[in-house]
Order: structure tokens, then C-alpha cells, then sequence
């Protein structure tokens, strides 16, 4: 039986700048980068509601309640802000409801929640994604650096299977290449799935009756390479991951 997923995250708004001679203009554009991932999860039999950056302070569920439908939630490259400085308490100092709680509520329950890398994940870029000044610290199963967490791997790197796990049944131990990832510290008592060197890659582990997942890399470019997305196993590790968040293996 399919999940109920719900994806927030993985867009962004680019603005460019041309400078040719004596004249200047410039161009916009909008972008997800979460279709791959969305794909794999819908090609399992999974049903997932997305809801992209700018629409988070519209759309995102700011009660348990409201979460309780979805079975496992997935942040990916989003920063802590975006949940944060809802437009009514940044121009208006009204109070609201803190949904980084909600959500460590909802997983104390027994929800399943999962943290995707990204420069707006964990401390992120240069820190601004601002995770380990959150009760995220205590959710997620990993240590958050605190400032700028990136490893930029422009020569590739191929994540090592660390140990047997439903997660990665059936996925074999030769992984597909990554362009970087974040540095994070597993947490006493929680499981090292895939290593990077001698950092961890993928970790799992529990908060209240809940699961928790910290992923260390992209779902999709720059650092989840297009052999990783082409990946022959990429559908079916993201489906067995939220079952087993969800607590279904």
C-alpha cells in the first residue's frame, strides 16, 4: 500500500545579470528540483504532495492535526526561515505558530520525517539554513555543524554501504557518484547506513515514536548526479527509505 508523502522544498528563483558593452539588462526564471525524486516516489505507488519554498508559508500544515495525514515528511533544500518568518510575524510581529515544532510534534507521535542535503539544508551555506538553532537539533539523528557544513566534491565521490539495512535492500554496495554533500555527526544510538569517507552519508534513527532520516546529499543536480538520478536502484532506495520511516519495514 502506497504512503502519503509530503515533499517541501527544492525551488528556487533565479535572477540574471547581462552586462554587454555600454548596456545592462537583465532575466528571471523560475525552477524545482524536485521532479526526480517526485517521479521515483510516484513510480512506487506513493502519493506526494509538493509544495515548493515560496509556498510554504501559504500551504505548509502549521498543526498536527493538519499533518497527520501524511504518513512520512520530506524537507529538502529549505531553509529553517521559510518556516520561521511567516510574512504575518516578519512585517506584521504577529505570533504564529512555530511549525519547526509542530513538526517534531507530529513525529514525537509517530511520524516519519526526513532531512534532504542541500546548500538551504542542516546549517547549510555558509550556515544560513540554521537547522541546529532549531528544535531540529534534537529531532533529526544527526549533530549540525553550526556553520558552513558543505563538502564540495568536484572529483565525485562514491558513498560506501556501512552496514546491512532494509533501507538498502536489493540496491547492492557499488553506489553512483556525488558531487559533494554536507558534514554532519551521527548521534549516539543512531544508525550509519552509507558513510563518505569518514563522514556519515545516511543516517536513521528514532525521536519520540517516531523515525528520523538525514540524507547528506542533493535528491537531484548539482550534487546528486545525473548517473545517481539515472540510478538503476534511485526509485526503489527513496521508496524503501520512507517505508521505513514510515514505519512500514
Amino acid at each position: 500500500m502506497g504512503l502519503k508523502i509530503l515533499l517541501a522544498g527544492e525551488s528556487w528563483t533565479s535572477l540574471g545579470l547581462h552586462l554587454k558593452g555600454f548596456s545592462i539588462y537583465t532575466t528571471g526564471g523560475y525552477e524545482e528540483g524536485g521532479r526526480p525524486l517526485i517521479e521515483a516516489l510516484e513510480k512506487q505507488g506513493h502519493a506526494v504532495t509538493y509544495i515548493p519554498n515560496h509556498l510554504v508559508p501559504s500551504q505548509f500544515p502549521n498543526s498536527v492535526d493538519g499533518l497527520s495525514g501524511y504518513d512520512v515528511i520530506v524537507l529538502s533544500d529549505i531553509g529553517a526561515d521559510t518556516f520561521l518568518l511567516h510574512p504575518d510575524t516578519l512585517t506584521k510581529s504577529l505570533r504564529r505558530p512555530n511549525t519547526l515544532k509542530v513538526m517534531a510534534e507530529y513525529v514525537a507521535n509517530g511520524g516519519g520525517l526526513l532531512m534532504v542535503g542541500g546548500f538551504m539544508s542542516f546549517s547549510g551555506f555558509g550556515g544560513n539554513a540554521c537547522y541546529h538553532n532549531t528544535i531540529f537539533a534534537d529531532v533529526l539523528p544527526v549533530k549540525m555543524l553550526g556553520h558552513d557544513d558543505r563538502v564540495e566534491c568536484p572529483e565525485g565521490i562514491n558513498p560506501a554501504v556501512a552496514g546491512d539495512h532494509a533501507i538498502l535492500s536489493g540496491t547492492g554496495s557499488a553506489w553512483p557518484h556525488f558531487l559533494g554533500y554536507q558534514r554532519l555527526v551521527a548521534k549516539d544510538g543512531a544508525e550509519t547506513l552509507l558513510t563518505a569517507d569518514a563522514d556519515p552519508f545516511l543516517v536513521v534513527g528514532s525521536h519520540g515514536k517516531g523515525r528520523v532520516g538525514a540524507f547528506a546529499s542533493d535528491c537531484s543536480p548539482h550534487w546528486g548526479s545525473p548517473e545517481f538520478v539515472g540510478w538503476e536502484h534511485y526509485s526503489r532506495f527513496w521508496s524503501q527509505l520512507a517505508g521505513w520511516l514510515a514505519g512500514k519495514s
